[in-house]
């Protein structure tokens, strides 16, 4: 069993306590070595396996972290590393929100969710930000669980969905609405990039644009 932690991680030092731990207790020989900002963790233990779950968090001076299940009570995004005396409104994040909101068109699903952003937490009552961590929460509406679970959905995998290696690799899944793998997951991004975006407007007089040009003989004029 061989383990790579980074040290300049906020999470290695608890993930190699706790891996320490667990390897004492089963009685496993370890052996810890450190070079440079690695720590490495060797130890030989039969019949053991550690399968992680799945990374949620992108980034380092900027960092988000994405939650919540498609079918669950809300996704939504923490965001650290937020500069602090910054001016940003729900409104503004709305947006973008809206952007990306389904039922709109006839190629989107027609899921009908208003995905209306709450700010949680990292904001002053007068919209200026704090420089701890921005929560922010969209409410799952319009789920409709018994469509996926009522029918054989709930012992098949999904064509063209990540049913298939969700279950492979974790040994468990989301039946309803695939959890984190569906696209709701996006909103927290969306969010979390509307904050980026005007970061880098107002700290490096950077501006983003982005649109769909086309899906398959669609093109927009």
């Amino acid at each position: 069993f061989f383990v790579v932690c980074d040290c300049e991680s906020p999470h290695s030092h608890s993930l190699i306590h706790s891996l320490t731990m667990m390897m004492m207790f089963r009685k496993c020989p370890l052996l810890v070595l450190t070079a440079l900002s690695v720590t490495f963790l060797v130890t030989k233990c039969n019949g053991f396996s550690l399968t992680m779950g799945m990374g949620s968090s992108f980034g380092r001076t900027f960092r988000i972290s994405t939650w919540g299940e498609s079918h669950g009570g809300g996704v939504g995004v923490t965001i650290d590393g937020c500069p602090p005396r910054m001016e940003i409104t729900r409104e503004e994040i709305q947006v973008d929100l809206d952007r990306r909101r389904p039922g709109q068109s006839r190629i989107t699903t027609p899921r009908n969710e208003a995905d209306a952003v709450e700010i949680l937490s990292g904001l002053s009552p007068d919209n200026v930000t704090l420089g701890t961590p921005i929560a922010m929460l969209v409410r799952n509406k319009d789920q409709r669980s018994q469509d996926y679970l009522n029918n054989d959905m709930s012992v098949a995998y999904r064509p063209s969905h990540a049913d298939a290696t969700y279950d492979a690799k974790y040994g468990v899944r989301a039946v309803a609405g695939g959890g984190r793998s569906s696209a709701r997951e996006t909103i927290g991004r969306v969010a979390a990039g509307a904050v980026a975006r005007k970061i880098l407007k107002e700290f490096n007089n950077i501006e983003i644009l982005a649109y769909v040009s086309s899906v398959q003989e669609i093109t927009a004029h």
